[in-house]
């Protein structure tokens, strides 16, 4: 028999607050024109982006990761000192270690909480909020702050007409912390390398050591249309099995928060999914571009803050990308 005791972790774990963090130089189609063959109009008609947030050198990931995580623990009303675990999810970070959740633990005052950083790419979010979960339900942690942010301009290459108008930079948080009832559902997520080359990064950094000026700088690259087709039609099933592990239909919903890769995709999924008129949808990629890790959050975020969508109400939210990972689950808003 152990003699491990067990631990005293709540019985579920909810969302208590959100906040984000958008850089303040904002980029219009008409800059990303200057170095493709492009129009305005075909990058709306194809991607539903007219503008983007670009980093400024001092809106570092971790910069920006302290200030979403400030406005979170505001909105949620737990101080630093509360939070047991910092989940940082990111493709940006540049330094392979040590992991950035250590830094934005250490500048928001946090104490000593267990930090490390996931990469999941655009299913970043959904990854960390399932881990935080987790650790609230286990008794690891009574209070877990998640963070989604990219700095994706630094791995844009501007020249690449399928690419240079797509990404964009930001931070989204969220505080997990203890419920009495059930406000984040199961997770549906997965995997299917067999389509890693579809999203990738260009040059792999051992191989950009030690390479002569003439060669790039790495950036990230995909295949549109292969990606495009799998979103629309294989992530509507994730997004429904995330449904039905919830015990809940379409009509239950009150807010569908999908990542934001491309508005084409988003209003796809709406009608595969067949979702009511009564369900407000993120769209928030059409000012933000495509955030990777942080678009969830950041669409939670602005949609509260608007009043499109309320505290309590029931969201699906669901992310996909480079692996290519996904995950999918239903909460109550904060």
């Amino acid at each position: 028999m152990s003699k491990i005791k067990p631990a005293k972790g709540s019985p579920y774990a909810r969302i208590l607050g959100v906040g984000g963090y958008r850089p303040t130089r904002v980029v219009p189609n008409e800059v990303i024109l200057e170095t493709i063959d492009s129009s305005d109009e075909w990058i709306r008609s194809r991607s539903g982006i007219a503008t983007r947030h670009w980093a400024s050198p001092q809106e570092t990931v971790a910069a920006m990761s302290v200030e979403a995580s400030g406005k979170a623990l505001a909105d949620a009303g737990i101080s630093p000192e509360q939070i047991g675990a910092v989940i940082v999810s990111t493709v940006s970070h540049f330094k392979q270690t040590p992991a950035v959740a250590t830094e934005i633990a250490d500048r928001i005052g946090a104490g000593k909480p267990a930090a490390f950083d996931i990469s999941a790419g655009c299913a970043g979010f959904g990854y960390g909020l399932t881990l935080a979960k987790g650790l609230v339900v286990e008794g690891s942690a009574e209070y877990v702050l998640v963070i989604g942010v990219e700095r994706l301009s630094d791995l844009t290459d501007l020249e690449d007409r399928a690419t240079a108008f797509l990404f964009g930079d930001g931070a989204g948080a969220v505080v997990v912390g203890p419920s009495e009832e059930p406000a984040i559902g199961p997770t549906v997520w997965g995997s299917e390398g067999d389509k890693s080359e579809t999203i990738k990064q260009t040059v792999p950094w051992d191989e950009y050591r030690g390479a002569d000026g003439g060669e790039k700088f790495p950036a990230i690259t995909q295949e549109g249309q292969a990606v495009f087709r799998w979103a629309v039609f294989e992530m509507a099933k994730v997004a429904q099995q995330a449904l039905d592990a919830a015990g809940i239909t379409a009509d239950d919903l009150d807010v569908f928060i999908p990542h934001q890769a491309n508005m084409r995709i988003i209003d796809s999924m709406v009608k595969t999914l067949k979702l009511p008129e009564h369900v407000t949808v993120a769209r928030d990629v059409e000012t933000t571009g495509n955030t990777s890790a942080a678009s969830i959050p950041l669409a939670m975020e602005r949609l509260l803050a608007t009043g499109a969508a309320k505290s309590g109400d029931t969201a699906l939210v669901i992310g996909f990308g480079a692996g290519l990972v996904y995950a999918a689950t239903v909460v109550t808003l904060p």
